[in-house]
């Protein structure tokens, strides 16, 4: 699915790769990953990204993979529309830095479309080097269920090869499973708010 396509996400039911990577015609590698949250909500996820205040936290997001996450003096406390941060991630044998912008879902698709759609929230940016070269896109669409929420994610990456492919596809599901394990007792206790 090219990026120009992202509304197909907003269609009933499921794509034919919800899981998956593949070479697009205009040479990007596409990354599909689905994550089951149990027991969370779309808002849930939606606190999460603006919550996440440093890199003990982000840590705990994926003990293996995450080392540290900046965020940039646009930033405020509960937002994270319209600022940035910066990663570092530890692959095998290699460290990345990359720096996440993010966009308002407005931005990447139609939002007039997530009530009928049945999405709670849309997590869109693009990814940049710390040169700030761009690296690709991203969308995490939350849509929830009467398990919980589930994450459909999509990235779209520039100049990548299958081994990257396949490395982001599963530290993304990697990493929301972690979230899934702690969201929703984290949500109650910072917020104070009940899980319904």
């Amino acid at each position: 699915m090219l990026f120009e396509d992202a509304n197909q996400l907003l269609e009933p039911g499921y794509m034919p790769i919800e899981t998956g990577y593949y070479r697009l015609p205009n040479g990007q590698l596409h990354v599909a990953a689905l994550s089951r949250l149990p027991g969370s909500q779309a808002k849930m996820v939606d606190w999460w990204f603006g919550y996440l205040p440093d890199s003990e936290a982000y840590r705990r997001w994926h003990p293996q993979s995450h080392l540290t996450l900046v965020w940039d003096k646009n930033r405020r406390p509960g937002q994270y529309i319209g600022a940035s941060q910066i990663i570092k991630n530890k692959g095998i044998g290699f460290v990345t830095k990359l720096r996440i912008v993010f966009h308002d879902p407005s931005e990447f698709m139609d939002t007039s479309k997530f009530q009928a759609a049945g999405v709670g929230v849309a997590i869109c940016a693009n990814t940049y080097d710390i040169e700030k070269i761009p690296r690709g896109r991203l969308i995490h669409l939350v849509r929830d269920t009467s398990y919980g929420c589930e994450v459909r994610s999509r990235f779209w990456m520039y100049k990548a090869d299958d081994t990257d492919g396949r490395s982001l596809m599963q530290h993304c599901l990697e990493k929301m499973g972690c979230l899934a394990d702690f969201l929703p007792a984290l949500y109650a206790q910072k917020t104070g708010k009940k899980i319904h």
